[in-house]
């Protein structure tokens, strides 16, 4: 094969790769248009939606991530359904035909797809340096001076977990297999106090549709970058 047909396969091959961990971690590629011990909760009111969590919130979500990429490196892709947020999965439900059932079909055509095609997670696992936000906007009643004061609190912690997938390519025509890597993230969500985390994969997520989700995130809140590149042979 010459390099235009190598290049051209790569590139092909990269898109099913990206449509795949879509479907397995995120939901079934839908265009977005528009282990640490659980940390004590505080009784004061949140300065603000952008408050940082605890060190040992972050190194749960951390975690976590790290869990869950182990489980869909080994084939256990049914735990990106078990773990996924659920109220991104109900929005994802509204929006597809079929509903929950439709979604669980495509993230198993997925995985027959990756096969099919050559394809094969080698590893997913959290890199770089992870954001927390307070999410969730709720009140809780307090006596000051013997009356019920209502204040403002937060009662979800949201996390941005870099990831590294590494990822194996047959190509067509090619002995050696191709190597990649994406750079992405999971959100990760969890109620204050429990630390039971749910996930939403960074593939095809827009900064809009997490808005609508969680309508106090910070107005200047950046996501984390999403690049694929060919990595050197993992042995």
């Amino acid at each position: 094969m010459g390099l235009a047909g190598h290049v051209s396969g790569v590139k092909t091959k990269q898109m099913v790769m990206a449509l795949a961990l879509g479907a397995l971690l995120g939901g079934p590629g839908l265009a977005q248009k528009d282990s640490a011990p659980p940390a004590a909760e505080g009784s004061g009111a949140p300065e603000g939606p952008s408050g940082t969590a605890p060190a040992t919130v972050v190194a749960s979500a951390w975690a976590a991530v790290a869990k869950l990429g182990s489980e869909v490196s080994r084939g256990n892709y049914a735990m990106a359904i078990e773990r996924m947020n659920p109220v991104w999965k109900e929005r994802l439900a509204k929006q597809t035909k079929g509903g929950m059932a439709e979604i669980e079909k495509q993230i198993e055509g997925a995985a027959k797809l990756m096969t099919q095609k050559g394809v094969s997670i080698i590893s997913s696992i959290p890199q770089g340096t992870a954001r927390s936000f307070e999410v969730g906007p709720g009140k809780r009643v307090e006596k000051a001076n013997g009356e019920d004061v209502e204040i403002l609190i937060f009662t979800k912690w949201l996390v941005f977990v870099p990831t590294l997938t590494k990822y194996r390519l047959l190509l067509e025509g090619d002995p050696k297999p191709v190597y990649i890597e994406k750079v992405g993230y999971q959100v990760a969500v969890s109620d204050k106090g429990k630390l039971e985390w749910t996930f939403i994969d960074g593939s095809g997520l827009t900064l809009n549709a997490l808005r609508r989700l969680y309508v106090t995130l910070p107005q200047d809140l950046e996501l984390p970058r999403i690049e694929e590149r060919k990595a050197a042979e993992t042995r």
